[in-house]
């Protein structure tokens, strides 16, 4: 009955410790979030205080805002401090009390109950030893010890048996004042924080609270009827700009005001990338005075592009894009080729910048003086066929600059090192890229160019132009040079429009014989032609490389060290590959970089006006030939001529017995003969006007 009543006792405490563990949880929950109330609203008056020390770009000084603010922040400060009071309370009076029993008076029964179980073990351990006792030979010592064990832990099992039952109901009452006084602390925290809130929250701020309501109510009407009245305007706005979102509107509609002497607008600007290849970027441009100024999206501020006054301004046909006009500064050494969206921005752009040339900004009404001037204006639009021709046949020598122009001797075609000195070194050489250290180009055996000029790798070259019994390719250039070289690397390269490639493939090849103790570097004969720049062998007078002149796209010296140069050659891919690969290679000189890299601009020189030059042959050969076969139309046209006049004497001569027919019909054939000579004269005029 007694281990009975016991494993019921036992059933209910578990039960007891179970649930007391899910309420403490649930309590620790509350207080947790008591917590976190009493830290969030501390930081909302704090952040409610700090409004007056932020800087809205749209809020301005509102004072009235920030007031009211500041005593909805007094307020909350005071709630989070009655918040912090409630926090301190629900420790002491609800969390204090059930944590004290469930460390303390839960934890004492499992004890209390392990203690029982081992003094229980123990009682039968002993009882059993002293059973098995023998009656035939008594032992007293052994009798003695066995008596002493048995009495010890029966005695032991007792003593712990009355506490653990003592403590097993104890645990009844205690389980009710754990329950209870939690629960009366909960209350009378809550109780004594309404009293707080109460005494806090008086008449007063309930006048201001229903004030700053009416105030709510107030700006929500405002906001309605603003929104009301922009879904309006808005709904006015897309009827009335309805022709407006056509890129190029009808000009009888919205005619081009020709009078302005300020502009704003979107427009496409040309940047050349190369000899012939361009591309465009759409900026913002405006007029600030006499200046013409772009902004970038995103930038806050615009740039000058150009001093448009005393400027000139023209409607160019460029590529295949309409609505093209051409600012040039007043000294013409600098231009813009820019594109408009439609015609009527292309022509008041025009205007507006033929007005500033004109200064007229800076008169009292500019509008009016504009309007004096709107004829040459509109005269400016058309664009002029002289301006034009003159302008494309000055193109190639701006392209073809000489060498001494630029800087560190560098040189390329169409090229501005300038535009790319921002570009990263990976977009100039690829990280990885192999890197050649032989005389032998690495895709010389995929080039096709290439592979004609290896096969003339094995015949001699005199670099002086003098041989025996052939004549060598280079006999007719002008310019023979020769230099010696050492060939330190080559390696492909991603760009060959700055100097900055060739600046980073030197670093990265010196960089890479130093790594791999690569020393040994083959000397060779450069010889500079018109044509063409080649490698030859100093002792056999065979041409190793052969590189022709128009595909070396770019050349410049080391910043520093004079004696390092370098080129980049651009051709074209393999048979497998139509993109064009650009080669730069690195040579060594005896303080000559410079002069060799004069010596290829020079060649470039006279290599671009001989190739003017003869296109100015070929066009003239093909004047005298189209001479020539007017010419023979015209003989040709005598020849029919005599022909028809003896055809009319034989008709004559046959045809006397019918004299008034014959003299018909030879009038009629008479009047058709002039009316031909007459049409043939006609025409040949007509070719020696053309």
């Amino acid at each position: 009955q007694t281990r009975s009543l016991l494993g019921v006792f036992e059933e209910d405490a578990a039960a007891i410790s179970n649930y007391i563990n899910q309420l403490f949880q649930a309590m620790h929950r509350i207080y947790d979030a008591q917590n976190e109330l009493s830290a969030a609203t501390h930081l909302t008056s704090k952040l409610l205080k700090e409004y007056e020390k932020q800087r809205f770009p749209l809020g301005g000084d509102d004072e009235v805002m920030t007031s009211t603010l500041q005593q909805f922040a007094k307020v909350i400060d005071e709630l989070s401090s009655c918040h912090a009071v409630l926090s301190t309370q629900l420790a002491d009076a609800m969390m204090f009390p059930i944590t004290q029993f469930k460390e303390r008076d839960l934890k004492e029964i499992l004890t209390l109950k392990e203690v029982f179980q081992i003094a229980s073990n123990d009682h039968d351990a002993a009882i059993t030893r002293y059973s098995r006792l023998s009656k035939r030979r008594e032992n007293e010592k052994i009798k003695a010890e066995v008596t002493e064990d048995v009495y010890t832990s029966r005695k032991k099992q007792h003593q712990t048996m009355m506490h653990y039952f003592c403590a097993l109901n104890t645990l009844q009452y205690k389980k009710k004042i754990s329950l209870l006084e939690p629960l009366l602390g909960y209350m009378q925290a809550q109780i004594s924080f309404f009293k707080m809130g109460s005494e806090n929250l008086t008449e007063q701020l309930e006048e201001f609270l229903t004030n700053i309501g009416t105030s709510v109510q107030n700006v929500r009407r405002e906001m309605d009827c603003e929104v009301e009245n922009m879904q309006q305007t808005i709904e006015d706005l897309e009827v009335a700009s309805d022709p407006l979102y056509l890129p190029d509107p009808d000009p009888t509609k919205f005619p081009a005001h020709r009078n302005l002497t300020r502009k704003a607008g979107y427009l496409n600007a040309r940047n050349k990338t190369g000899l012939v290849s361009s591309s465009w970027e759409r900026q913002f441009y405006f007029t600030q005075g006499g200046n013409l100024m772009s902004q970038a999206r995103g930038d806050v501020a615009g740039g000058l592009v150009m001093d448009i006054d005393n400027c000139s301004v023209m409607a160019v046909d460029c590529e295949d894009r309409r609505y093209c006009f051409q600012i040039t500064s007043f000294d013409g050494k600098k231009s813009s080729i820019l594109q408009a969206e439609s015609k009527k921005d292309y022509e008041e752009w025009i205007c507006t910048i033929n007005n500033i040339s004109k200064q007229i900004y800076l008169s009292e009404n500019p509008e009016e003086i504009a309007a004096r001037v709107n004829q040459s204006a509109l005269e400016a639009v058309t664009p002029s066929p002289s301006f034009q021709q003159r302008h494309e046949s000055m193109r190639p020598a701006v392209q073809s600059r000489p060498p001494a122009a630029r800087t560190s001797s560098t040189g390329s075609l169409g090229s501005d090192s300038a535009a790319l000195s921002a570009l990263s070194l990976d977009s100039l050489v690829a990280p990885d890229t192999p890197i050649q250290f032989d005389i032998i180009s690495p895709v010389s055996e995929d080039l096709p160019g290439q592979a004609k000029s290896s096969g003339q790798s094995g015949r001699r070259t005199n670099p002086f132009g003098e041989s025996g019994g052939s004549k060598p390719e280079t006999e007719d250039s002008i310019l023979h040079q020769l230099f010696i070289v050492r060939f330190l690397g080559s390696m492909e390269v991603k760009s060959d429009e700055s100097p900055d490639v060739v600046y980073e493939t030197m670093r990265q090849i010196l960089a890479a014989r130093a790594i791999h103790n690569v020393f040994r570097m083959t000397e060779s004969h450069l010889l500079v032609t018109c044509d063409c720049l080649k490698l030859i062998d100093p002792q056999t007078q065979v041409t190793r490389l052969r590189f022709p002149l128009p595909n070396v796209v770019l050349y410049a010296t080391h910043q520093e060290n004079k004696r390092l140069f370098g080129f980049v050659l651009r051709t074209s891919g393999g048979r497998a590959e139509s993109r064009q690969t650009s080669i730069c290679y690195i040579f060594e000189s005896n303080n000559e970089g410079e002069k060799i890299c004069d010596s290829v601009g020079l060649a470039k020189q006279i290599a671009f006006h001989a190739e003017l030059d003869r296109k100015a042959s070929e066009k003239q050969k093909e004047i005298d030939r189209v001479k020539e076969k007017q010419q023979k139309e015209l003989n040709k046209q005598k020849q029919i001529e005599k022909d028809l006049e003896e055809q009319s004497r034989l008709i004559a001569a046959s045809s006397r017995s019918n004299q008034s027919s014959a003299e018909g019909q030879f009038v009629v054939l008479s009047s058709s003969q002039s009316e031909d000579s007459d049409l043939g004269d006609d025409r040949k005029k007509k070719r020696e006007s053309e």
